[in-house]
């Protein structure tokens, strides 16, 4: 019997990919659910044009068929820069620019905008996955090729991912960010009993001094989430993003349209003063992670940021059961509060070989680098020190 044909197209939109299908890819465990490689997420960055040829960010997402059935996915983008992906290459786009080579477009298999770890290569709940990421790897080159694109960049993909890309001959990036796991605490306080006494006498100081002003709390999900409530969050979001950024990524459109389509695995941490909102951070629910991501203020009170943003997340993902709270790129400031360092993963094929070498050779040492900083920061960690036994 003849092998099952195999085929591969790039698809100019989500939109073109039925949902249901879409899912069995990105979440195809019942009971999981990553929610930024969910059709509604992927959906809402389209359909609002956050993620859209315009803002340099057009889909190319790869689709693989194996005997006409649906076998896997890769949400992919041809890029014209480098915004909004947080595994910053402008360095290497400089150089092979300087000497005369052509960067952009290249190709982008992530999720815009979003520092999360997850999967890349969505394997259909009833395809074989080993085979299909194959198929899916072997397209992603393809594809390279024929859009002329310099080279793809798998981003916060998982360590599994990246090592099979590398059989392929993708280049491994590694960096990292600052989570918070839960072994199993019943409570904040019991968290905070892990900790050295000094940090868990900052924390309470911090958590405390953080709402002084008259200041209160509001966790929102679900339909408790109002429009009113969007408005305040996305006027933080356009105050904040644009100190940070000079232009924010996501649109107001985005935020309704996640408000329409997946309210119930958004949690906004909301800060009221004086009958009015202040300041909130938007996270998103998983079934074992809360995925911390922006945050914004139009009143700035002293710790306020680590309550909304940290200790808040660390209250909600006990009373919830999540594993692990991720709190998004940068910040070594989050160690001291619990966050440890957590390596994260990136494949890059380089079509060029020169360019190709001379990544290959740093990336070498950069991995070196990220693999020391994450000792050393975990070894300062604030957690009480286990007394090694002398017995």
């Amino acid at each position: 019997m003849a092998d099952p044909e195999i085929s591969l197209q790039a698809v100019p939109s989500v939109a073109q990919i039925p949902q249901d299908e879409w899912d069995a890819c990105a979440n195809p465990i019942p009971g999981t659910c990553n929610p930024f490689v969910s059709h509604a997420f992927f959906a809402a960055l389209e359909a609002s044009g956050s993620a859209s040829a315009r803002t340099g960010w057009a889909p190319r997402h790869l689709v693989a068929r194996v005997g006409g059935k649906l076998a896997g996915i890769v949400p992919c983008y041809l890029k014209s820069h480098s915004q909004g992906e947080y595994v910053f290459d402008h360095g290497w786009a400089d150089a092979f620019e300087r000497a005369g080579g052509r960067y952009y477009p290249k190709l982008q298999a992530t999720v815009p905008f979003t520092p999360a770890s997850g999967p890349r290569l969505l394997v259909h709940r009833d395809a074989d996955p080993a085979a299909t990421r194959a198929i899916l790897a072997q397209g992603l080159i393809a594809l390279c090729d024929t859009t002329k694109a310099s080279s793809v960049h798998v981003t916060f993909a998982s360590e599994a991912e990246c090592s099979g890309l590398a059989e392929h001959g993708f280049l491994q990036r590694n960096d990292q960010q600052f989570h918070w796991h839960n072994p199993g605490y019943a409570s904040f306080e019991d968290f905070l009993g892990s900790l050295a006494s000094r940090h868990r006498k900052s924390i309470r100081r911090e958590r405390r001094d953080a709402v002084a002003n008259g200041i209160s709390i509001h966790l929102l999900t679900g339909d408790d989430i109002t429009e009113e409530a969007w408005d305040a969050y996305f006027e933080f979001y356009m105050e904040t993003g644009s100190r940070k950024w000079g232009r924010p990524y996501l649109n107001r459109q985005f935020y309704r349209l996640i408000g329409e389509t997946m309210a119930d695995r958004v949690l906004l941490v909301m800060a009221r003063r004086a009958g009015r909102w202040i300041a909130g951070a938007i996270n998103f629910i998983g079934s074992d992670t809360l995925f911390g991501r922006n945050w914004g203020a139009i009143e700035h009170h002293p710790f306020l940021h680590f309550e909304v943003c940290y200790y808040q997340a660390i209250d909600f993902a006990i009373a919830r059961g999540l594993s692990r709270v991720e709190a998004g790129a940068q910040g070594e400031h989050k160690v001291a509060r619990g966050y440890l360092p957590q390596t994260t993963y990136s494949a890059h094929h380089i079509a060029d070989p020169g360019l190709r070498r001379a990544v290959r050779d740093y990336l070498e040492q950069e991995r070196a680098y990220v693999a020391e900083a994450v000792r050393e920061l975990t070894d300062a960690g604030p957690f009480r020190k286990v007394e090694p036994d002398t017995d």
